[in-house]
């Protein structure tokens, strides 16, 4: 018998004879206090965003790929990273092509041990999806998956992230009974509230030690 069954199996006796716990669990201690007009969801999360040095642009579905240009423009880039299987890795690519943009788009559509250098310090920027946002805390929900790998969100001085502005919810526990994540979650899951910080024994507060030194949120409207 493995190491490992002997484990369940003492886990197993030590459970004898007991019974479960009541499910006591009160939904409204994790949503009434963190609730808000739909209209005000946006504007929370906007505000808790910028106060941890967020940039934010609201923008329409059609326009996003101009603003994206006008980004790294601004900036003086060479290079963006998106996700050729995507649809917005699409749409940002007919964009590209149309409008002449000067900054080469880099497909992320190979395995990382064929492009670990240049990934790692040749890439500029790179646009991301979300699933949504949390007005409550502020923060970005991401699910990486094999088209657009987390590395895209973590590596990138600049990262831009595409929010529906119709996919902003309450708090956490709304967004994870809307996805139905009890049925099942990815191995890995992004919640994102501002560029990449850290502190040391002093106090100070320093942003882009170890991930994005900037976050740009483009907040989606319906045409």
């Amino acid at each position: 018998m493995s190491a490992r069954s002997n484990i369940l199996n003492k886990l197993r006796a030590g459970l004898a004879g007991t019974t479960p716990r009541p499910d006591e669990f009160d939904e409204k201690l994790v949503t009434e206090p963190w609730q808000y007009a739909p209209e005000d969801r946006i504007t929370r999360l906007r505000s808790l965003m910028e106060a941890v040095q967020t940039e934010i642009h609201s923008v329409s579905s059609n326009d996003w790929p101009a603003k994206v240009q006008q980004l790294l423009d601004s900036r003086n880039l060479a290079n963006v990273l998106y996700a050729p299987g995507t649809g917005h890795g699409q749409q940002l690519a007919e964009h590209w092509q149309s409008a002449g943009a000067k900054q080469a788009l880099l497909a992320y559509d190979r395995p990382i041990a064929e492009w670990k250098e240049e990934l790692f310090w040749s890439v500029d920027a790179s646009v991301t999806g979300t699933v949504g946002g949390i007005a409550a805390t502020g923060s970005l929900v991401l699910w990486p998956d094999r088209h657009e790998p987390r590395l895209m969100s973590l590596l990138p001085p600049l990262h831009i992230a595409l929010l529906k502005a119709s996919e902003v919810e309450d708090n956490l526990y709304g967004m994870m009974q809307k996805h139905n994540w009890s049925a099942g979650l990815p191995t890995n899951l992004l919640l994102v509230s501002g560029p990449s910080k850290t502190a040391d024994i002093e106090q100070v507060l320093a942003y882009g030690a170890h991930g994005p030194k900037e976050l740009v949120v483009l907040i989606l409207e319906d045409c």
